[in-house]
């Protein structure tokens, strides 16, 4: 089967991941415009998966909206490509994706599949809205990350039985139970991995920990470590650790290199994760992979991911207090914490890995 894959620019690494599993034993191409002015017209990522780059507009990132005046180009270039060569299954990532591979598979009687990647709680604009309307009905099927998102779909107008729900996955070979952890000291760790604003969650955990004794907050995310100086929402967490009596037992650390994530997480005794919104779940789901257990707020993807009081607890976003009481329950009970996190492992491994990702998308293109 020969997949062609419609990317964006900023969507590259969960895509290649996918694609390269489902490179094994297909044949993939991923055609995203071109965001770099050295990047090759083609080039070969590994057995089966081959990056096509289309030269259209200027060659850097540009957000959505700046990319609708190209967008006729690189229709045209899909158009001509297909024809060449034509794909057996198509697959669109975010609505300006959609509208080049509809226009670029016009006439050729190739299924067309669509993943939006909403931001889950947060309004589409109305006129990407009636694209994504028109997309998604127009689609063979859809792809939603979550029940959430699948509900999404639905009062959008997208048919029931055109959508299937595929998660996003994790890279259980990189994160897993096995493997050096990063060095610590005596107090129990907590760990928040991700941007620092207040959607995502750091500042619930800053709060929880004044109630929360002899513990410390590692907070890795946000700018590099030499730029956190300048940054608001670094500034801002810690004069809300002082304010909360808690700036000793807080640790910011900036942007760690992916990398150093797996240690990190295997170095700490919960991973918080607490945004108000989880399209994907990434962080719940690699501090799972990883042993460890995870608090996680109960929204989006987190509610698929995490079986609440087996891989992981649940807990409402923004509920400092509530959130205070799971941490100091699971810090007092090292046996429960050992069975959540072995839970967590299973799940990850048996449930989000690639491998298992890739095939459940392999089921849908095969079902077209």
């Amino acid at each position: 089967m020969h997949i062609a894959i419609v990317a964006s620019d900023q969507r590259r690494t969960h895509i290649l991941a996918v694609a390269r599993e489902l490179g094994r034993e297909h044949r993939v191409t991923i055609f995203s415009r071109r965001s770099d002015a050295q990047a090759k017209l083609r080039t070969k990522v590994c057995h089966g998966v081959t990056v096509e780059s289309i030269p259209a507009g200027p060659a850097q990132d540009l957000p959505a909206d700046d990319v609708v005046p190209f967008l006729s180009d690189v229709g045209a270039y899909l158009m001509r490509r297909w024809l060449e060569e034509r794909p057996d299954v198509i697959h669109a990532h975010s609505w300006t994706g959609g509208l080049v591979a509809v226009a670029g598979a016009s006439g050729l009687g190739v299924p067309v599949t669509q993943t939006f990647h909403h931001d889950l709680g947060v309004a589409v604009p109305p006129a990407h809205l009636r694209l994504e309307r028109v997309l998604g009905r127009r689609a063979d099927a859809v792809i939603a990350g979550c029940g959430d998102e699948e509900s999404e779909l639905i009062r959008m107008g997208v048919p029931r039985d055109h959508i299937a729900v595929v998660p996003c996955g994790v890279d259980v070979d990189r994160f897993r139970r096995q493997g050096s952890a990063a060095a610590r000291g005596t107090r129990r760790r907590l760990l928040h991995v991700g941007p620092l604003s207040p959607d995502r969650g750091a500042h619930t955990v800053v709060r929880a920990l004044a109630a929360v004794p002899d513990a410390e907050l590692v907070l890795a995310g946000g700018p590099p470590a030499e730029g956190l100086e300048e940054d608001r929402e670094a500034r801002r967490l810690r004069m809300l650790a002082r304010q909360a009596g808690v700036a000793e037992r807080v640790s910011v650390l900036g942007r760690v290199p992916k990398t150093s994530v797996p240690k990190l997480m295997r170095s700490a005794d919960l991973v918080m994760s607490l945004p108000r919104e989880a399209p994907e779940g990434t962080v719940a789901l690699e501090a799972m992979a990883c042993g460890v257990p995870v608090i996680a707020s109960a929204v989006g993807a987190h509610l698929d991911a995490v079986v609440d009081g087996v891989t992981g607890l649940l807990v409402p976003p923004d509920r400092p207090a509530q959130t205070a009481r799971l941490i100091r329950e699971l810090l007092a009970d090292p046996t429960r914490r050992t069975a959540l996190g072995y839970a967590g492992a299973d799940r990850a491994r048996s449930r989000y890995s690639w491998e298992r990702v890739s095939q459940e998308l392999l089921r849908v293109y095969e079902s077209l």
